[in-house]
């Protein structure tokens, strides 16, 4: 580790002076480029200074204790070290942290696609549910939210919503909330007052650039149709629906949000980039199966991830075993706490299998 912590603090003093640079200043790409780097290798370095000042008071504080001090200086000496010796285990969790394999994916913006799965109308209404937390979680967060694509119910259920998120950390945050979401509570519909269980699934996708997924115009198909409202009707008076296949994997987005053709297609296209983005990813990632089953946010969204339940007003999340009795809070939006424990516990997994990512 302090090998590793050495070299950062090279690049971090090399990086400097490359941002100082008349020639690199003068070319916009490369200071980009070295002022993001600078960015996140700064956090790592100021770190490990704080590392290194507390190895030196360890050292100095006994160095100390071994002569032959007054009483008064003594204690202080031994209240310097202890403090020390606390602060250097804590330091060495943190940098162990900062040095687990980044995301590439972390800084991206995110798209998410919520589907209401076994339940009928009222899973259409908990996926609604789920919309509107993480409306509010946006929110909170100061994320700008734009809804893709909609298909909506009668009664203000959802069957199907695409949405992007924009903003610092997003996908770094969200990813973990791809999987089956389940609700047990007694539907507005049931008449017998009988708990239902209902589950909707929720895929995170990490936003994907076109220069992250170049997709063949010959590869698409493009098929225009006018939008549809609850029950079918129609919306629109002009073809402004798009439907694209992607004919090599059989993909298909639909986007009909907008009233313009043109948007339509250029928000269908976002979502398609995301999911390909995603499937390649998959496919990669497939090699290392066997880490990725024990990390937390591994994108299974075949895995039963989290349950809302009404009658006793908790949440749990399987992955981890934690429960949160604030069911009203948590559907408004206040999942960060769940978030962070989600996060700390997928850093100590990977801690525990040496970094592996």
């Amino acid at each position: 580790m302090i090998e590793k912590l050495k070299s950062y603090e090279e690049r971090y003093n090399k990086l400097n002076e490359l941002l100082s640079d008349p020639e690199i200043i003068s070319n916009q790409t490369k200071f980009m480029e070295y002022s993001k780097e600078h960015a996140w290798i700064s956090p790592i370095v100021e770190k490990y200074k704080e590392y290194e000042k507390t190895i030196k008071t360890i050292e100095d504080s006994k160095e100390l204790l071994k002569e032959n001090l007054d009483p008064e200086l003594k204690e202080m000496a031994q209240m310097d070290l202890n403090e020390a010796q606390e602060n250097i285990k804590k330091l060495e969790e943190e940098l162990k942290i900062m040095l687990l394999p980044k995301d590439p994916n972390d800084e991206k913006n995110t798209i998410i696609e919520i589907r209401g799965g076994t339940g009928g109308e009222e899973a259409a209404l908990f996926a609604a549910d789920l919309f509107r937390m993480y409306s509010r979680y946006a929110e909170r967060k100061n994320w700008k939210l734009d809804i893709m694509n909609l298909n909506e119910t009668d009664i203000g259920g959802i069957k199907e919503i695409s949405f992007s998120i924009e903003g610092y950390g997003a996908y770094s945050r969200l990813k973990y909330e791809s999987g089956v979401h389940r609700v047990q509570r007694i539907p507005s519909t049931e008449s017998g007052g009988r708990i239902h269980t209902s589950a909707a699934t929720v895929a995170v996708l990490p936003e994907a650039e076109e220069v992250d997924i170049q997709i063949d115009p010959n590869d698409i198909r493009i098929d225009v149709y006018r939008s549809s409202g609850p029950g079918g009707q129609s919306v629109n008076t002009t073809d402004s629906a798009v439907r694209i296949t992607h004919i090599p994997t059989g993909l298909i987005v639909s986007c009909q949000d907008e009233k313009s053709q043109l948007k339509n297609k250029e928000k269908g296209m976002k979502i398609l980039r995301a999911r390909l983005y995603d499937m390649y990813q998959n496919e990669k990632d497939s090699e290392r199966a066997q880490e990725r089953k024990s990390q937390i946010g591994s994108g299974d969204r075949s895995e039963r991830i989290r349950t809302y339940n009404f009658p006793q007003g908790r949440v749990t999340d399987h992955r981890i075993g934690y429960t949160v009795y604030r069911l009203e809070e948590f559907l408004d939006g206040d999942i960060e706490e769940m978030i962070d424990k989600l996060i700390a516990e997928d850093q100590a997994r990977k801690i525990a299998q040496g970094g592996v990512d």
